[in-house]
């Protein structure tokens, strides 16, 4: 099987300056991401200048098994043995949508996956290299394959699973897993990139994939770049592909 298949507190408050929410059903835990702007893709080709003009509220991890066990009943996930705090896998883009669905008809905000842009703004949490902790990438740093890899740091650990979420340092603003563990379903479709500056993109434009983003454990340091698209079509599962969601802050 190759690789492309195997993608397959209460709340504190809900003013627009509360640095952190809970949502009380899920505890899927919350921190506001500012607005500002960003340098967005991989290569020099593909570099435009985004703003994000508004502050969101970003899922300070992937969501769990157990924070999708506790709304939809149902545990998807292949590498259960991982436990509860492990990202839930396993689940289409389709399914991801009905989750949050869910999650919306409980009335503590607009919960939603975050753009392409969104999460690319938040992984790199202010910094422009390759991955948010610098040039390189290490397995003390992240979940991923970085067995002889050139594009890690150095070699570590490769456990060929997923593990459960915060286990490594978060980034600058305090996102766990922005590298490596699963894969992370994006909102809009996969579309060539603009080559003019933008303003919070949505990209629409007749696609039949969705972007996923971050890289997971059974791929490599390269795939985990900060900038790095990778592509999926959102009927299809695979044991290393989840999601985190954001909340809108207004």
């Amino acid at each position: 099987m190759t690789k492309w298949f195997l993608i397959g507190l209460v709340a504190l408050s809900c003013s627009h300056s509360s640095r952190s929410f809970v949502e009380t059903r899920t505890n899927i835990h919350f921190l506001l991401i500012p607005a500002g702007q960003f340098q967005m893709g991989s290569i020099a080709a593909d570099m435009h200048r985004v703003t994000i003009s508004r502050p969101f509220y970003m899922g300070e991890t992937e969501v769990t098994q157990a924070q999708w066990a506790r709304l939809m009943g149902t545990n998807p996930s292949h590498f259960r043995a991982a436990g509860w705090n492990a990202p839930v896998e396993s689940v289409t883009w389709f399914e991801v949508q009905e989750f949050i669905r869910r999650l919306n008809r409980l009335g503590e905000g607009h919960f939603r996956l975050p753009t392409e842009a969104e999460w690319e703004y938040a992984c790199r949490a202010g910094t422009t290299t390759p991955y948010a902790f610098g040039t390189t990438l290490t397995m003390k740093q992240a979940n991923f394959d970085g067995r002889d890899d050139p594009a890690a740091g150095e070699n570590g650990e490769y456990r060929a699973t997923t593990i459960p979420v915060g286990s490594f340092p978060p980034n600058a603003w305090g996102l766990y897993d922005m590298h490596g563990n699963v894969w992370e379903w994006c909102a809009d479709e996969v579309c060539p990139y603009p080559t003019a500056d933008v303003t919070d993109p949505f990209q629409r434009c007749g696609s039949r994939f969705k972007p996923i983003r971050g890289g997971s454990w059974y791929f490599g340091a390269d795939s985990a770049r900060s900038g790095l698209r990778y592509t999926h079509e959102p009927q299809w599962r695979g044991v290393s592909i989840g999601f985190r969601i954001v909340r809108d802050a207004s």
